[in-house]
């Protein structure tokens, strides 16, 4: 059965191939299969191909991985939506692909790989460890102490930040764009809360735990003033709880290089991103007990089935446990 009929940039899309690529009709079939199940799959959540975001973009190829089909057929549909995007950038009809940090993911079953408890604590504390320090040091071609602890204003001001984003990022489960879309009227530190504003626009309130509210005040009430600009480029910029070394609100992009950049000086390789500690936030959540809606409500999950996911990653967590403490499951089979 043909899929049913594209919106129209992406019958354009297509047209495009066929007359300048001269791609064969069986690609294009192919192409319009994937582009029709992404583009479906957005419908029914309210995207629109000008304003889907990388997380969308990665949500839909975990489902995909998640109802079993090959990591082939997933990949190449992810080279499809790619370069779709692709096109539409080069046509103006959006600013910019947010597929570029999408990448397949490395997870057995389409399931998402959750840090352990012992490895989050490692991630967070590396923005004040001595690689994260020795590192900007080196970037900053200086030797020897400015202050008592060895940092310039500056990079103690991207230490307090780089461990708010970790923080925040881990103690909320806040997708990467919620995060940087923050503005310094959603956080509410007397209440320990943030509001966030989701998918379709739906806006939802989070608890923030000991640890994040105190990385987060630290961060406002000093390093974010160094990073501040002595002239603001834009009235969304002044508003940013989280800016970069120009003063500027913090892109997408840098968040995953701070996340990678730490994963690395902690020990946890080079393929760490924000949606991992997504991951971890849900999956610890529930191995310790917390209820599957109000994890939904956490997450901002429009349904539970997309929150169920996490629930197999504590199953296999509690088949681990047994495996290890039940004296006959610990027990030799027999020949």
């Amino acid at each position: 059965m043909s899929p049913p009929g594209l919106p129209g940039e992406a019958e354009e899309y297509l047209d495009r191939l066929v007359l300048e690529k001269g791609r064969s009709a069986n690609t294009i079939d192919a192409y319009r299969r994937d582009l029709a199940d992404y583009l479906s799959f957005g419908a029914e959540r309210g995207w629109r191909p000008g304003d889907v975001t990388a997380d969308d973009v990665l949500e839909w190829v975990r489902a995909r991985l998640g109802v079993g089909l090959a990591e082939a057929t997933v990949r190449r549909g992810l080279t499809t939506v790619r370069n779709f995007h692709k096109w539409l950038v080069v046509e103006d009809l959006r600013p910019d692909n947010p597929t570029l940090t999408v990448e397949l993911p490395q997870v057995p079953g389409g399931l998402p790989k959750a840090l352990s408890q012992d490895d989050v604590a490692l991630l967070v504390a590396a923005p004040r460890g001595q690689k994260a320090r020795e590192r900007r040091s080196r970037s900053a071609n200086r030797a020897g102490a400015e202050r008592p602890d060895g940092l310039t204003p500056r990079e103690r001001a991207i230490e307090e930040r780089d461990s708010a984003i970790l923080e925040a990022l881990y103690g909320t489960g806040v997708r990467v764009s919620e995060l940087v879309g923050l503005s310094l009227g959603d956080i509410d530190l007397p209440s320990a809360s943030i509001r966030v504003l989701g998918k379709g626009a739906k806006e939802r309130v989070l608890p923030l735990g000991r640890l994040a509210a105190a990385a987060l005040a630290e961060w406002l009430a000093g390093g974010r003033g160094e990073l501040a600009p002595k002239r603001w480029a834009s009235r969304s910029d002044r508003e940013a709880v989280f800016l970069n070394q120009r003063g500027r609100r913090l892109s997408r992009q840098a968040v995953y290089q701070i996340v990678r950049q730490h994963g690395v000086d902690a020990g946890l390789g080079a393929n760490l991103t924000p949606h991992v500690l997504r991951h971890s936030f849900a999956t610890h959540l529930l191995d310790n007990g917390a209820d599957i809606r109000a994890v939904q409500e956490l997450l901002g999950h429009a349904k539970v089935t997309t929150t169920q996911i996490y629930t197999s990653v504590s199953r296999e967590r509690l088949f681990s446990v047994y495996a290890e403490a039940h004296p006959r499951a610990r027990l030799a089979p027999r020949a």
